[in-house]
């Protein structure tokens, strides 16, 4: 089961957790059990149906463009890091 570092403005969501394994085989599968089991996650990683402009992906440690529906693997790990603005 892929498992997903939570980044420390999200852990509020996810009752403080920093990493959880979620299922699915997609990143709009995984986004999806992400926020059947978090209410609120897919609101900060989404703008609609695509990840927000201001979220970079990195899965297995590599920065992707992915589409929602490519595969994901198993053993992969996600890490969804936001962008911080201020000044």
């Amino acid at each position: 089961m892929p498992t997903v570092a939570i980044p420390s403005l999200m852990r509020n969501l996810t009752d403080g957790e920093d990493i959880v394994s979620v299922k699915g085989n997609t990143l709009r599968e995984i986004i999806n059990n992400l926020e059947n089991r978090y209410p609120g996650t897919k609101e900060k990683l989404c703008d609609g149906d695509r990840i927000h402009p201001s979220v970079n992906v990195y899965i297995n440690g590599v920065l992707t463009r992915t589409a929602m529906h490519d595969h994901v693997d198993e053993d992969a790990e996600l890490h969804f890091l936001p962008a911080i603005s201020g000044g």
